[in-house]
Parts: C-alpha cells; structure tokens; sequence
C-alpha cells in the first residue's frame, strides 16, 4: 500500500523534444491513508470533448495534471509513440520550451486525441 504513485509524465528531454517519463510521487501512510506530500495547484477545469476532437502538435504551456472521467484520450509524441487514457487514467502534461527557443510543430510538442465512440470528459488541474 506504501508503494509510490506513478504517475506517466509528457516532459521534455535535453534535446527540447517532448517524451514520456514514469514519475514516482512518494507516499507516507497518515491513519488509514497513504498519501503523497501536498502537490501545489493553481485552479482546475472540466473539461468535455466530442467524438473526433483532435489537436495540433503544441506544448503543454503550464505544468497540468488530466483526470480522464469518461471516453478515451490518445496522447501521441512527434516519434510515434503515444499512450492510451482511460476513465481512471491520470497522466501530468508538462512538456515546454524555454522562452529562446520557437515553437516548431514539426519538432517539438504532443497532441491529443479523442478516440472510440463516446466524448470525453476530463479535470484538468493547473500546477
């Protein structure tokens, strides 16, 4: 039960290019709970996309934290790889450029996808 949360992580590597990262956040039980320390955040949203909804490659922009409530969301890197999330699912979005470095949606960034055949619905939580 004290085992850490992992947590799937879309950062950026020291080539500024965006990739997948296990993140581990540390638990310590309190009563009957296991809990991580407190995690900063800013303000939260809910989200709902439809059937179909597909974005261009872009970055994360502020470090946020997705919940997926319902329908499945791709998430695909600019090599191909990508990961599937599911009701359940949470995965943390924190991949950026520094301020120096232009944006190139052929080179940098994720984009999302809304796949299968019911909408999505999501609590996206700013760190």
């Amino acid at each position: 039960m004290n085992k850490p949360f992992i947590v799937t992580t879309i950062t950026t590597n020291e080539n500024r290019i965006s990739v997948f990262e296990e993140v581990a956040f540390d638990v310590n039980q309190r009563g009957g709970m296991y809990l991580t320390e407190q995690i900063a955040a800013k303000n939260f949203r809910i989200r709902k996309s439809n059937i179909g909804y597909e974005t261009d490659f872009h970055l994360a922009g502020d470090a946020t934290m997705l919940i997926i409530l319902k329908g499945l969301l791709k998430i695909e890197l600019q090599n191909g790889d990508y990961k599937l999330f599911s009701a359940g699912d949470y995965f943390i979005a924190k991949d950026n450029l520094p301020e120096n470095i232009i944006f190139d949606s052929k080179i940098h960034g994720h984009k999302a996808s809304v796949i299968g055949d019911e909408l999505l619905e999501a609590i996206h939580i700013k760190l």
